[in-house]
């Protein structure tokens, strides 16, 4: 079982940016101790509450204050940018870190169209073109374009692109290039987009496929210690679907939420919850070996929002203690 973090650097609520910032990299030392494998960053502008607007620049933060801990984007908005800059930044951190670097890519325009315009400095809605630019991203690193990024390094980054669905995996498949699968967004198109990609896959940028999965997991001391914590993660998912603060709500403001939840809000948190694996370390085992055997995975990226630093971190323990060390 290989485990990682995806960390999408939620502020929470009474805390600065800056305090998340420094406590990001404390959780990445402290998960290079237990024995995840890597470490990946989001990339989310315009918002309260998620501080991780430039994972490249975070990736190159965490990769200096760790030693064998692997670094990632999950994901850089490839159709706001150039690729042959995307491929340089990508470049520039493998001479830096040598073998260490994973570059994940998406088709996200980052938000409304306002924000979508700002990224790409007003230029036209290139979605449609992320195919294209995902192959030049590509040539500028492998060298078969008529110019290659520089620094032109002796090995080469792992590239992945993010999906939610077939088409997404048959696209990674078809480039030869690593998948990682959103679970944590679309929790309904795992098994077909896994084997899509399997199935798709011709050797290329990378010689094997790599597939990984998404989702937020709550570790808890046992079932009902790990219910109270989600209790913070289900209201934050309700607010950021609302475009409301995407800071993360202390306890005792998602305990006071839960008590006044109008119908149709439980029912969008029933239905989120299936997006989150919640529970005691025997649960959360059970939870994730279903996923295991249903997509054919062992390379998971964990999430896991909560308000209280330690408690993330030792929901993260709990976690390496299951599958990472030995009891």
């Amino acid at each position: 079982m290989k485990l990682g973090i995806l960390d999408q650097m939620p502020q929470p609520k009474g805390k600065t940016a800056e305090e998340t910032a420094s406590h990001t990299i404390e959780m990445a030392q402290k998960a290079e101790d237990l024995g995840y494998e890597r470490y990946w960053f989001a990339e989310h502008h315009a918002t309260r509450g998620m501080a991780s607007s430039a994972p490249e620049i975070m990736m190159a933060a965490v990769a200096s204050r760790t030693s064998r801990l692997k670094v990632g984007s999950g994901g850089i908005l490839l159709p706001q940018y150039s690729p042959f800059k995307v491929a340089s930044q990508v470049a520039q951190l493998e001479s830096l870190f040598p073998g260490r670097i994973e570059a994940g890519v998406g088709r996200s325009p980052g938000g409304g169209e306002f924000l979508r315009r700002l990224l790409a400095d007003g230029k036209p809605n290139q979605m449609a073109e992320y195919p294209d630019k995902l192959k030049d991203l590509i040539q500028h690193l492998d060298g078969s374009a008529k110019v290659r990024a520089a620094p032109r390094t002796t090995g080469r980054p792992e590239l992945f692109s993010l999906g939610l669905g077939e088409n997404s995996a048959v696209l990674a498949g078809i480039l030869g290039i690593g998948y990682v699968f959103g679970h944590f967004i679309r929790p309904d198109r795992g098994l077909e987009s896994f084997r899509a990609y399997h199935d798709a896959f011709e050797p290329g940028f990378m010689e094997k496929p790599v597939a990984r999965a998404c989702v937020f997991v709550v570790c808890g001391e046992d079932d009902a210690h790990a219910e109270k914590l989600a209790k913070e993660q289900d209201i934050w998912l309700l607010n950021v679907e609302k475009g409301l603060d995407s800071q993360v709500p202390t306890p005792e403001a998602a305990q006071k939420k839960y008590e006044t939840l109008t119908g149709k809000e439980r029912e969008k948190v029933a239905e989120n919850r299936r997006r989150i694996i919640i529970g005691g370390p025997e649960t959360v085992k059970r939870e994730i070996d279903h996923y295991r055997e249903l997509y054919g995975c062992d390379d998971w990226l964990i999430l896991c929002n909560l308000h209280d630093w330690e408690e993330k971190k030792r929901s993260f323990e709990r976690l390496a203690g299951i599958y990472l060390q030995q009891p």
